[in-house]
């Protein structure tokens, strides 16, 4: 079931952006604490609205409205630069002849802070990121992730009233990507925020909410997990490859929630833990985990290592030249030859175990 959108008088912003050229005609708002991701093949009308928002696109009709202040309008448009967004792209674009500081810096200062001042709010942006250690550094000597947390960092600096995050974690790899996620949860928090992405894990991790465009119109709109677990529209049910599980966070991966089944003669499949690479989530704490179903390994429960967690095959499907094998909660793609070679038919005993590289853990 799909979740209703934020009430108009509700919304921290509104949007209605109307472009005839580009056949876009897209309306949405966002809470005054939510953050919208915004997902749909190439062409269908994301870019528009980020820059439509962003003040770097003029609308043929509709408007645009920030905590009820008109931005943009029929006969009106509010310059970029006095709007208050915070825009963090898909690269950071730092100032290569100036310490990190100073490019954190550079957006309250221009504002007409004092220097000192300018400096004490950079310093805060860059503590709230994680990169208060690296101010004196030139932005050459950082890795990519490091720069888009600076450039996170600049953003928040300039204390936006909505952030827009266009594909922010696209150009890294990774390891990067968590890290830089981290600092992405610090900046929608407590704001109005359009996430536009391209991956799965992003919008669970961040997104409150999901809105699908296809051919410049939402088609979907949703909570992430109800989207992505059931999708409505082509493109999410194309963009939604992984198998989302959830359970609480341990210190190097989480148990997963109670699920219990009785397999042959009785056997009992158990939660179970799964291991992952670091992920900054406190022990404890409830947690969801995502793999792409491709990562999975399955081995009959009766041979191997006993690696893995225990489960009951409960169907086979094919699926884009491979068979979709369905294991309680776990999933795992499998090419033909394997599953003819494992012998597996439904209720089959398996163990289904993921590399930890290939699960990611984010707080709920």
């Amino acid at each position: 079931m799909t979740a209703p959108p934020t009430p108009l008088g509700a919304a921290g912003l509104v949007v209605h952006v109307v472009r005839h050229d580009r056949d876009v005609d897209v309306a949405l708002t966002v809470g005054p604490s939510e953050c919208v991701a915004v997902i749909g093949p190439n062409g269908a009308g994301k870019s528009t609205v980020v820059d439509a928002v962003a003040g770097l696109l003029a609308l043929d009709d509709g408007e645009v409205r920030s905590a009820g202040r008109l931005l943009a309008g029929p006969g009106r448009s509010v310059p970029a630069h006095r709007r208050r967004i915070g825009l963090v792209a898909q690269r950071p674009d730092l100032f290569p002849h100036q310490s990190v500081l100073a490019n954190v810096a550079f957006g309250p200062r221009a504002a007409g802070r004092s220097g000192r001042e300018a400096r004490h709010t950079a310093r805060q942006a860059l503590a709230a990121v994680g990169m208060a250690d690296l101010a004196d550094r030139a932005p050459g000597t950082l890795s990519g992730g490091q720069a888009q947390r600076v450039a996170i960092a600049r953003a928040l600096a300039t204390d936006p009233a909505v952030v827009l995050l266009d594909e922010p974690t696209s150009a890294l790899d990774v390891a990067a990507r968590q890290e830089v996620r981290a600092a992405l949860r610090t900046a929608v928090a407590g704001r109005p925020s359009l996430l536009v992405t391209h991956d799965p894990v992003e919008v669970m991790a961040l997104a409150d909410r999901v809105v699908v465009l296809e051919d410049g119109r939402v088609v979907e709109t949703g909570r992430p997990a109800d989207v992505l677990a059931r999708p409505r529209s082509a493109f999410a049910a194309t963009f939604s490859g992984l198998v989302v599980l959830r359970g609480t966070a341990t210190s190097d991966g989480l148990v997963l929630d109670g699920f219990e089944s009785d397999g042959p003669g009785g056997q009992r499949d158990d939660g179970g833990e799964l291991v992952s690479g670091p992920h900054g989530v406190p022990p404890g704490r409830a947690v969801s985990a995502a793999y792409h179903p491709t990562a999975a390994v399955v081995t009959r429960a009766e041979h191997g290592d006993g690696a893995g967690l225990l489960r009951t095959v409960t169907g086979l499907e094919p699926r884009d030249g491979l068979v979709r094998v369905r294991a309680g909660e776990l999933t795992a793609d499998l090419t033909l030859a394997a599953v003819a070679a494992l012998g597996l038919t439904a209720g089959t005993r398996v163990r289904v175990r993921v590399a930890p590289a290939e699960l990611t853990v984010w707080e709920r």
